[in-house]
C-alpha cells in the first residue's frame, strides 16, 4: 500500500511554535488518509515497528548501551493507554521497559522530583515507555499550585538539562503530547460511565480536572515553549481520532529507531564450527 503522508510525521507534527489554542483535534496533519487507509497503514508499519524494536533489543543483548524512550503526556482520556496497548503491544516485550507515573508517594517526595524518573530509565536495547512522566511536576504541580512557582519554575531548565544527558549518554527520546477536545473527552467519559468494561477506567477526579481545562492549556503551552529543543522535540498529536493517534507514534518510533541505522549485531561465535558440532549430535 502507498504511503499517505504527504509530509513525514516527524515534520508534519513537530511542536515548533504551535499554539494549542488553534489546534485542530479532530485533524490528521501529514496524513492524507481516511480512517480505513489509516488502519491499512497501521497495521503494515506496525512490522516495520516491530522488526526494528526486535533489531534494537538484539543488538542491547550484546552491549549496544543505545535505547528508545516515548515520553507520552496528555490529559485524561487523550488515549494514552491506547498507545501502550496498540503500538507498544505490536513489538517484542522482552525489549520494552514501561512507567506509568502516578501521584509520588511520600518516599518519592522526600527526593528530587527526577529521582524517581531515573530509576525507570530504559536499558540498553530497550524500548523505554512513560505512561506519564517528570513532566507531571510542569503541569498538574502548576496548575494546582501543589509547589510555589520559584519550586516550579526552576524545573524547566533541569529537565532540559536533565534530557540532553540523556541523550549524550545513548538514549533516543520520542516526546509526544496527546489533545482531545473537550467534547470528545466528555464523550469517552461518558462511555465509561455506561460500559461495565469501562467502569474501572474511570476516576471522579477526571470530571473535577475538566474545570481547570485552561489551566492546563496554558501549563501544557509553557511546557512545549520551555522544553522542545534540538535533540529532544515535542511532538503534538490531535487524538480525537484514535486510530490516527496510534499511526502517528508509530511513525515516531519507526523514525527514531531507523535513525540509529542499527544492523543485526555479528555473532560471538564461528558459525561454521557450531554447524559441525550441531551436525555430530
Amino acid at each position: 500500500m502507498a504511503m499517505k503522508w504527504s509530509i513525514p510525521a516527524v515534520e508534519a507534527l513537530k511542536a515548533d511554535g504551535l499554539r494549542i489554542t488553534d489546534l485542530d483535534t479532530s485533524g490528521t496533519p501529514g496524513f492524507t488518509g481516511d480512517k480505513s487507509e489509516g488502519l491499512v497503514s497501521l497495521a503494515e508499519r506496525a512490522t516495520v515497528l516491530s522488526g526494528l524494536q526486535e533489531k534494537l533489543y538484539a543488538n542491547g543483548r550484546s552491549g549496544d548501551k543505545r535505547s528508545v524512550l516515548l515520553v507520552l503526556q496528555g490529559m485524561d482520556t487523550a488515549g494514552k493507554g491506547g498507545i501502550v496497548r496498540y503500538v507498544i503491544g505490536s513489538v517484542d516485550p522482552q525489549g520494552v521497559d514501561h512507567a506509568a507515573f502516578g501521584v509520588p508517594t511520600e518516599k518519592e517526595l522526600r527526593h528530587h522530583f527526577l529521582w524517581r524518573i531515573r530509576r525507570e530509565l530504559p536499558g540498553g536495547g530497550q524500548l523505554g515507555v512513560f505512561d506519564r512522566s517528570h513532566y507531571e511536576d510542569v503541569l498538574v504541580v502548576r496548575v494546582h499550585d501543589l509547589v510555589p512557582p520559584e519550586e516550579w519554575e526552576p524545573r524547566y531548565d533541569e529537565i532540559n538539562a536533565f534530557e540532553e544527558e540523556l541523550v549524550y549518554e545513548g538514549t533516543t527520546l520520542v516526546k509526544v503530547a496527546m489533545f482531545v477536545s473537550l467534547d470528545e473527552q466528555k464523550r469517552r467519559l461518558s462511555e465509561r460511565l455506561e460500559r461495565r468494561d469501562k467502569h474501572w477506567k474511570f476516576n471522579p477526579a477526571d470530571i473535577d480536572e475538566r474545570a481547570h481545562w485552561p489551566a492546563y492549556q496554558q501549563a501544557y503551552q509553557a511546557m512545549l515553549d520551555r522544553t522542545s529543543s534540538g535533540h529532544a522535540p515535542w511532538y503534538v498529536i490531535p487524538a480525537d481520532r484514535k486510530w490516527f493517534a496510534r499511526l502517528a507514534v508509530t511513525e515516531l518510533l519507526i523514525d527514531a529507531l531507523e535513525r540509529l541505522e542499527l544492523d543485526w549485531p555479528p555473532p560471538q561465535f564461528d558459525i561454521e564450527e557450531q554447524k559441525r558440532r550441531l551436525a555430530q549430535i
